[in-house]
This record gives structure tokens, sequence and C-alpha cells, in this order.
């Protein structure tokens, strides 16, 4: 008992939201109609139901299904009813939702969904379908926490975007540019470092030899930067250095953000990013990084070696 709307093609569709009727999915959804319309795309609303009882009597198979299309029916009308552009179309499947989703990112340009959804376990913890959405997207995914879209701030906070100095960053910095230009936002990039301990000596490293290491990261961060700043000249972008644990910097600068925006290999987690979806005080993207290993695009420079930082073989 699958059904999809067919007025969005399976490889167009655009933006996906998974929607269970839950206060989180109306968020989730609030986000998601804010995304089609800023990127002029189609919005798919997704819901997914499972049968838990086994084989069963049909007619109360019946009913589950019923219920499903009806709240799917209800998430595509309520968006149908707030907006005034994008086509809204729908996908019923019976079986795990964050399987549906994954699927559907194949043919997705962003995928959204809330931070929680109904069952049990879930609300108290970060739910199981946006964890393992944002881990094995083929596309960026939004998970919303904190007020998500609604109600609209008067004065909102920049796109805050971590980065670390390994893997390739264009698919995360463009991703994060084009949500501030669509946004009419300023950009925050982040670059957290600590200091390194002296290889064989429980030693603080010499003050010099920490300037030069901090110039080198913002000199790295520039020009991580720059080419973006030319591609996005309406964005009013900053490069930030913190000395601290990529965890807390990333979190401070969250706080008063509009989206925070953070990269990581497909399929793999680190440390930083279920740390920051279980926590951080606004939407949070998780955005698929060609070419990095295991650890996050924002992961790395708490345990990387002092050898191994930016512009660590400039400190002589």
């Amino acid at each position: 008992m699958n059904s999809a709307n067919a007025g969005a093609k399976s490889h167009d569709r655009g933006v996906v939201v998974g929607y269970d009727g839950s206060d989180f999915a109306m968020q989730a959804l609030d986000w998601a109609m804010d995304e089609a319309e800023l990127r002029g795309q189609p919005l798919t609303v997704c819901h997914a139901w499972e049968w838990p009882y086994g084989e069963g009597d049909q007619e109360a198979r019946n009913s589950l299904y019923h219920a499903a299309e009806h709240v799917v029916w209800h998430g595509a009308e309520c968006a149908r009813a707030c907006m005034s552009g994008p086509h809204v179309g729908t996908d019923l499947w019976e079986g795990p939702a964050a399987e549906r989703l994954v699927r559907l990112s194949a043919g997705a340009d962003v995928v959204v969904v809330g931070s929680r959804g109904l069952g049990g376990v879930a609300r108290l913890m970060l739910g199981s379908v946006a964890g393992e959405t944002a881990a094995r997207a083929h596309c960026p995914v939004i998970v919303v926490r904190g007020a998500g879209a609604l109600p609209r701030r008067v004065h909102p906070g920049p796109v805050v975007v971590g980065l670390a100095g390994s893997g390739d960053l264009d698919e995360l910095l463009d991703f994060a540019f084009r949500e501030a230009a669509m946004r009419m936002l300023p950009l925050l990039a982040v670059h957290a470092w600590i200091r390194p301990q002296l290889a064989w000596r429980a030693e603080t490293t010499p003050l010099d030899e920490l300037n030069v290491v901090r110039r080198a990261a913002e000199e790295w961060l520039d020009a991580a930067v720059a080419a973006w700043r030319d591609k996005y000249p309406d964005v009013a972008a900053e490069a930030r250095v913190v000395e601290a644990p990529t965890k807390q910097a990333l979190l401070d600068a969250a706080g008063g953000a509009t989206l925070l925006v953070v990269g990581q290999a497909r399929g793999q987690f680190g440390s930083t990013v279920p740390y920051l979806l279980h926590h951080a005080p606004c939407p949070v993207a998780v955005v698929r990084a060609d070419g990095v290993d295991a650890a996050d695009c924002v992961d790395g420079m708490d345990d990387m070696d002092a050898a191994d930082r930016p512009g660590r073989d400039s400190a002589g």
C-alpha cells in the first residue's frame, strides 16, 4: 500500500519533508515550505507507516492505512494553504521512515525532518529517523531544532558554517552561502582549534609558535571562504578562528543563528554532528562532503596532531 503523487517526478523531488503530524513535524513542514518557496522548487510531503502486529487482520491494516493517508493529506493541505507557488506532492510509504527518506533523497535537493517524532523513546532523545536520515542521505538534510521557521524573528541571526582543514569543502560552502543568500542573511564561517601539546612533554607550546599556528589557520579559513565571497557578493561573510573544542565553538556560534551548517562523509558520523543534532539551539543542516574520511568536516581539529593542522609546516 504505497502511493506517491504523480505531480513530482521521482528524479525531481525538490524539497522533501518527513511528516507524521507531530509538533516537531509541523516545525519541519514550516521550514520545508520556506525552502521550497525560496528555491522555487516543488515540495514533497512524505509519511511512512508500519503495521506492528505481524500478520493481523486486513480490516485493521486498512484502518491504519487510511489513518496514514489522512496524516499525509493533512500535511500537504497545510502546505498548499500556506504556499503560493511551488507544487505540493505527497508520498505515502509502508515501511521504515528513514529508509524511504534516504531513497527519496537521491532525487531531492534537500530533505527536512523534525528533531523528534511520535515514538515514545524518541521524545527523550534525537529521533532515530532524523539521525539515520542525516547520516545516510544523498543530499543535504536539515534537522529542525529550536523554534524552527516560525515565529519569524524581527532580527534573524546568521547562517553559521563549521569548517575544518580536511576534505572537499565546496559542497558545504555552496550550501551555506546559498542559504544565506536566499534568506538575505550574513554568513559566519567558524574554524576551531586547540593549543597543541609538545610532542614528548606535558608543556604548552611557546607563544610565538602558537601565533604562527593561529595565523596559518586564519589564512587557511580566509582562503577557503574567499572564492565564495566572490560568487555571492551580496552575502556579508565573516571568517572566525576560535580557540576552543569544535563542539563548544560551534554550539556557541549557533546561539542566535538561523541555521548551523556542518559537513560529514555519507554514512559516517564523528562525534561532533550527533552532539550538535542533540544540543544546537537552531536547525542544523548536515551536508555530505565528498572526500572526507570518517571524521566530520567539523570534527577533525580537536584530534589532529599539531603537524597536521593547516599551516603547521610554516611554523618551522
